[in-house]
């Protein structure tokens, strides 16, 4: 009877302690935005562009996209009154500042100035594959809204809620690919 409890007695150390070393590491798996690399390889050849932003403030571009939170995804459009897709969206906000820009997101690619994340400022561009991980091809994008102390926020058009202001998290963590920077005024 003492041999019994006193196995069942370890056996409960090893079970509480293993849920304590879980509960650590599930912390450790969700890491500081500053900490992310990408592990996405690119597999497609896309050319390097420049946006021309000029004396345009990012700052001014990140408060006009949050005018659009709430507007519908739609797949496809870059008219407000329809709905964007997440380049439409990056177009619609940059056409208001006439400034010209790629209009699709493996056309973001390359454009621009990479910068790590940790260093990544309101208004930088932040690209992801699209739903794919694996893919290799940049195919949804969106611009940084704020970077404190490591909490990186975007805005972007999202398929399931429309132009939204997002964290990384478990989903896009995967499919990060980078940040370029296309703006010199903030």
């Amino acid at each position: 009877m003492k041999t019994t409890l006193f196995s069942l007695g370890i056996i409960s150390i090893f079970i509480l302690a293993s849920c304590s070393s879980t509960r650590k590491t599930a912390k450790a798996e969700t890491p500081n935005s500053n900490d992310i690399h990408s592990t996405v390889v690119i597999k497609n050849n896309v050319p390097s562009r420049e946006i021309n932003t000029g004396n345009v403030p990012a700052s001014e571009v990140v408060a006009f996209a949050q005018t659009l939170i709430g507007i519908k995804y739609t797949y496809g459009s870059a008219i407000k009154e329809k709905g964007f897709d997440c380049s439409g969206f990056i177009d619609y906000v940059f056409n208001h500042f006439n400034i010209a820009a790629p209009r699709t997101s493996v056309d973001f690619t390359n454009v621009g100035e990479e910068v790590p994340v940790k260093s990544c400022k309101p208004g930088d561009l932040i690209l992801f594959t699209g739903s794919d991980a694996k893919s290799g091809v940049v195919g949804h994008l969106g611009i940084v809204t704020e970077n404190k102390n490591g909490d990186l926020k975007f805005i972007h058009a999202s398929t399931s809620r429309g132009v939204m202001i997002s964290g990384m998290n478990s989903y896009f963590i995967p499919r990060f690919v980078k940040v370029n920077r296309v703006f010199t005024v903030f």
